[in-house]
């Protein structure tokens, strides 16, 4: 490897890092999401997503440990806002399914930019293997959001 594409420990930590808080915003909104909705189908659903980021962010945690460093374990203020997942606080008060949905999708757009960037970092094998395990799912979890935010779109 050349020095441009070499990583270093602050590098490694930082993108592990902010992974872990994108998945702790994206469980939280989810979670708050799940809680104003009536339908319990779709309610369920958004809490396996909540949970999912949970595990998503605990075996992301679990490689910062083990590697030595400290792993994030709160989402950011900063980048709740950033995320889209701050609007998700007043499109629940709406209980509007659509808007709420509308508010999921924007935060998980960021997630998948996100996942995506950091997939190319050379962060070791087993790293970057797990990092894409979970981008296949945040695209996944992604494109049903947005498939039940266009089902709910007020006609």
């Amino acid at each position: 490897m050349n020095a441009s594409t070499t990583i270093t420990a602050v590098d490694f930590s930082n993108t592990l890092n902010d992974l872990i808080e994108i998945c702790i915003d994206g469980q939280k909104g989810f979670a708050s999401a799940a809680d104003a909705m009536d339908n319990p189908q779709l309610k369920a659903e958004l809490m396996g997503f909540s949970q999912q980021r949970m595990e998503f962010a605990g075996d992301l945690q679990d490689l910062l440990s083990t590697s030595g460093d400290s792993p994030a374990t709160t989402g950011s203020v900063a980048g709740t806002v950033h995320r889209g997942w701050l609007n998700l606080r007043d499109a629940v008060s709406t209980r509007e399914t659509y808007v709420i949905l509308a508010e999921c999708e924007r935060g998980e757009e960021y997630a998948v930019s996100a996942y995506k960037s950091s997939i190319d970092e050379g962060l070791g094998h087993d790293v970057d293997q797990l990092i894409r395990q979970q981008y296949t799912k945040v695209q996944a979890t992604h494109d049903r959001v947005r498939a039940l935010r266009d089902a709910a779109k007020p006609k």
